[in-house]
């Protein structure tokens, strides 16, 4: 029985009393002795969590920077093309100069070197791109065979005659002017197997990447604007009959 606050406790209520008020206060402290000596022991061996017990001094705060004018990169040279007029560019030339390939919003778009000035030394064909085989034979060029000086290149001179050209005439693929440059391994056997009738080579594939369309209409000429330049053998007589 709990005694009345007015009352003095008798000699043998008081260990009671104690006995009630020790437990209480154990199942509150004892808690606290335990989260304490786990946080001590966790934080212990950790620089980064002893910084939150520590006091911060007040530093005042910092200035802010004044602002830096911003950098404008220096234009890229212009194109020998720009200085000409767009009624003197070939259609194939406006069309590229119109469409640009490049990201010139793009910061590494100064770093790249444009094609013009890559090429500014090499004869140019109708279109005003890179003749690159005019310029093989006058020296302008001079690709190596291999990494070493002594590698010889493995030129085949034999010519190709395809005839699926409808009313076109045939086309000529000559092994030589390729093979000045190229490895047989550039083209054989992707994209072209090496057997009479197993590529069925077309325009559309070309214009779509494929097969010639792999080099011609990105780095070799346009093939396009430059028919003349494949279809080149005249059909006879006998298969232009009806």
């Amino acid at each position: 029985m709990t005694p009345s606050p007015n009352k003095r406790l008798s000699p043998d209520a008081r260990p009671r009393c104690s006995l009630r008020l020790g437990r209480k206060l154990r199942r509150f402290l004892l808690p606290l002795i335990i989260l304490g000596s786990g946080l001590g022991a966790a934080i212990s061996g950790e620089p980064a969590l002893l910084a939150y017990l520590r006091p911060v001094p007040k530093v005042a705060p910092a200035q802010p920077a004044p602002p830096v004018a911003p950098v404008t990169p220096a234009a890229p040279s212009p194109r020998p093309s720009a200085a000409a007029s767009d009624e003197e560019l070939h259609p194939a030339r406006r069309a590229i100069e119109r469409n640009p390939i490049y990201d010139e919003s793009s910061p590494e778009f100064l770093r790249l070197q444009r094609m013009d000035e890559a090429t500014r030394h090499m004869k140019r064909d109708a279109v005003g791109f890179p003749d690159w085989m005019a310029s093989l034979r006058s020296g302008a060029i001079a690709p190596r065979a291999g990494l070493s000086a002594t590698d010889n290149m493995k030129i085949l001179d034999l010519d190709v005659i395809m005839k699926n050209t409808k009313e076109m005439p045939y086309v000529r693929f000559p092994h030589q002017a390729h093979t000045l440059w190229l490895d047989c391994s550039n083209c054989h056997p992707t994209p072209f197997l090496p057997k009479t009738g197993a590529n069925p080579v077309s325009m559309s594939s070309i214009f779509s990447g494929n097969y010639c369309g792999m080099c011609h209409d990105r780095v070799a000429f346009i093939t396009f604007f430059a028919c003349n330049r494949c279809h080149s053998v005249p059909q006879d007589a006998a298969s232009q009959k009806p």
